[in-house]
């Protein structure tokens, strides 16, 4: 029989999900938790090219909240993604910035009087120089899905991630990608899993066809046997929901022969292996659900749904500086993740995104900026997907809210309202990049400036400064040289200043202070600066510079900044 796939619930927009999402504010700790609970916050992550940006458009589909699906080229007849809108990443074909999601779902799974399932997507840069916006975007998750490309397996931004992953604890359901072309056998990728990172796969649907004839999906049962034949039919470009077709076993013997019994031999063959999902040990970091899907056909996508709903954790208790649990009930507080401008065309506002740690936001409520101790008014709150933005009337713990010109929030600071309260920051990332910035032209000096602390405040790059090079020749530190090139363009397009790079020869950065600053200041090779948070950062032309300097003068100040979660 032909079936209707699982559909969110009847809301059509941003503004819809919204008003469904805030409905009916809890008055008591029970009525809080319930909210809490039936929330879903997770982000993708993927090396760059893996579908990322294409999956987040098809779960928007999925979920309603557009009528067509974009592709990150927009080939086949298909328009560009709504999630990739700077001009760099349209042409590119990349994801530099970051964005937030928020849909209703209401799982095929699910009984009649269940509640609707809240679904908050955050997403993430693709590309690998902008992965300490990605760590920041990770901060602020329950869950994620790694996503990985069926021809090329792992690649090394994915295992980056997935170690990040691993040091915070958060669980990952895995997605092999990309179903639809040539790649490698199922086997062999889960095999590629365990290997490289230790995890052991626990697919929940295997495929029927081989990679580049994706046909669908056999639906595993607890012991490995098939439950149903999902199978799916292409729509045109794959800009809408594919129909699904639910089958049972003999039926879909009867209709795909071999390619059936061949999937049904490989799922008892996982069973045999011990490969059956286990909700403990998925929580624990120790197993990964598997699905395998296409993005660009829309096969798979109501799948990674329903599993984000059956079994992604909801949020929980946060600990705050001090090792103390933040729960869900508590007063409300959150923490900024991420800051980005440039959003608007016509207005140079600043978007602050934060994560509902505990307690109910309410659009206009006071908070207490625990950074500086100063009240915060919460007048203008959006969420934000793209450029699309809707009001936000009130908020749980898990959904992300933008706050509009909060000028004087920075990633990681914290807000709260009762007892002050105040979580851990997020570390800076060690950069690995550093370049001289020039205005070209010196009347537009005072633009200039303010288009460095807005780049500064926003952690697009690092900027180190000292009293030799002055402002007017700040240098920027950063992970990876595709950030200068996000400087330069942001610059002109939001300031009108043409700026230029100049390079330098340094390739470290370690952590000093004023004691050591004055002898390695005298060194060959290295050079002291101040970042913006009033850090001591002393850049080193190699590593063997490095070990010459540990070496002959240990008495000096030289830490390692935070380089990787592992």
């Amino acid at each position: 029989m032909t079936t209707e796939p699982a559909s969110a619930s009847a809301s059509t927009s941003p503004d819809a999900a919204a008003e469904v999402a805030s409905a009916g504010t809890p008055a008591t700790p029970k009525g809080l938790a319930a909210e809490a609970a039936r929330r879903r916050t997770f982000a993708v992550i993927s090396h760059p090219d893996a579908g990322k940006s294409t999956l987040t458009e098809a779960l928007a589909l999925h979920a309603k909240m557009i009528s067509e699906a974009g592709a990150v080229h927009g080939k086949a007849g298909r328009r560009s993604t709504v999630s990739d809108w700077m001009e760099m990443e349209k042409a590119r074909g990349i994801s530099v910035s970051s964005t937030a999601l928020q849909f209703n779902y209401k799982s095929a799974e699910s009984e009649p009087n269940d509640p609707i399932s809240v679904i908050n997507l955050v997403d993430t840069p693709g590309h690998s120089d902008f992965s300490e916006d990605t760590y920041r975007v990770l901060t602020a998750v329950d869950a994620a899905v790694m996503l990985i490309d069926a021809a090329k397996g792992l690649e090394p931004q994915t295992l980056k991630l997935f170690q990040v992953c691993r040091h915070r604890g958060i669980p990952v359901i895995t997605v092999i990608n990309k179903w639809d072309r040539p790649g490698q056998t199922p086997l062999e990728l889960l095999d590629e899993i365990h290997e490289r990172i230790g995890l052991t796969p626990t697919p929940l649907y295997w495929p029927v066809g081989i990679a580049g004839d994706f046909r669908g999906l056999l639906r595993r049962g607890e012991d490995g046997a098939p439950r149903e034949y999902i199978r799916f039919t292409r729509t045109a470009g794959g800009a809408t929901i594919a129909p699904e077709e639910i089958l049972d076993a003999d039926a879909a013997a009867a209709r795909d022969g071999s390619d059936w019994d061949t999937a049904v031999e490989e799922s008892e063959l996982l069973s045999a292996s011990g490969q059956d999902h286990d909700q403990e040990m998925f929580l624990a970091g120790q197993t990964s659900p598997v699905i395998f899907a296409s993005a660009m056909l829309n096969f798979g996508v109501r799948q990674i749904l329903d599993t984000l709903v059956a079994l992604a954790p909801a949020p929980g208790p946060r600990d705050d500086l001090k090792g103390a649990a933040r729960e869900v009930t508590d007063p409300f507080s959150a923490v900024v993740f991420k800051v980005q401008a440039g959003m608007d065309t016509s207005h140079r506002d600043r978007l602050a995104f934060m994560r509902i740690v505990s307690g109910v936001f309410e659009r206009g409520m006071v908070v207490t900026h625990a950074q500086t101790g100063k009240p915060f008014t919460t007048k203008y709150a959006q969420t934000v997907f793209g450029r699309e933005r809707s009001t936000v009337e009130s908020a749980y713990p898990g959904d992300v809210v933008g706050l509009v010109n909060a000028t004087a929030l920075a990633p990681g600071h914290t807000l709260f309202t009762d007892k002050k309260v105040e979580f851990p920051p997020i570390p800076s990332f060690a950069p690995e990049h550093f370049s001289v910035l020039r205005a070209e032209s010196a009347s537009k000096y005072k633009q200039f400036r303010r288009a460095v602390e807005q780049l500064d405040s926003e952690g697009v790059v690092q900027v180190l400064r000292n009293d030799i090079r002055g402002d007017a020749a700040p240098v920027m530190a950063a992970v990876g040289p595709m950030q200068f090139e996000v400087v330069a363009a942001r610059m002109k397009a939001e300031f009108s200043v043409e700026a230029r790079m100049e390079g330098l020869p340094y390739a470290l950065a370690r952590r000093t202070d004023a004691e050591s600053a004055t002898e390695l200041g005298r060194q060959r090779g290295v050079e002291v600066f101040t970042r913006s948070d009033g850090v001591m950062l002393a850049l080193i032309s190699d590593k063997w510079r490095l070990q010459y300097l540990q070496k002959e003068l240990p008495e000096l100040t030289l830490e390692p900044l935070v380089a990787t979660a592992d």
